[in-house]
Order: C-alpha cells, then structure tokens, then sequence
C-alpha cells in the first residue's frame, strides 16, 4: 500500500483509547490488508513521531437483521500503535 491516508481510515475514539494515551498508545482504524510494517511507516510520516510497537487485531462484522433477512456489515481492522519513550504526544482529541 502506497499512500499512508488510505492506510489510516480513522482514529477510533472509545473510552479505552482515551486510557491508552497515557502509556502514548494510540488506537487507529486501518486497512483491512495493511501490515504492520505498512502501519508503521503510515503513522511515522503522517504523524511524524517514531513507532516502536503495532499491535494488530481483526474484528468481525456482527450479523444483523433486517426486512431483508440477515445482513452483516463489514470486517474491519484495529491497530494499536505504541511510539518511542520521549515522543510527544499525538493531538488526536
């Protein structure tokens, strides 16, 4: 994947993200095909801070009913990256 902005749908806004800044974890919505490595590279030149983990986690879309039948909507991917102690902090919020 080339361009970081389409590797970084979203910054996923959840009471546990807000915790997580406090260790300077940071929880993003991400392509569903983009690696760690992609991931990375994404957040170091959009953000321009150095990473030192990426944790990945896949989320399946939940079933839902509707007049249709059922329906599902869509899979969809989570990374929580970490940056190097004495980076500044990500204005996000």
């Amino acid at each position: 994947m080339e361009n970081p902005y389409q590797i970084i749908q979203n910054v996923s806004v959840t009471e546990k993200s807000h915790t997580l800044v406090e260790n300077n974890q940071y929880a993003f919505i991400v392509h569903p095909k983009a690696t760690k490595k992609d991931i990375k590279r994404a957040v170091e030149t959009i953000f321009e801070r150095k990473v030192s983990a990426v944790n990945v986690m896949n989320r399946k879309g939940k079933t839902r009913r509707n007049r249709f039948g059922l329906g599902r909507r869509a899979d969809w991917r989570k990374a929580i990256v970490t940056l190097k102690k004495g980076e500044e902090a990500i204005e996000l919020f």
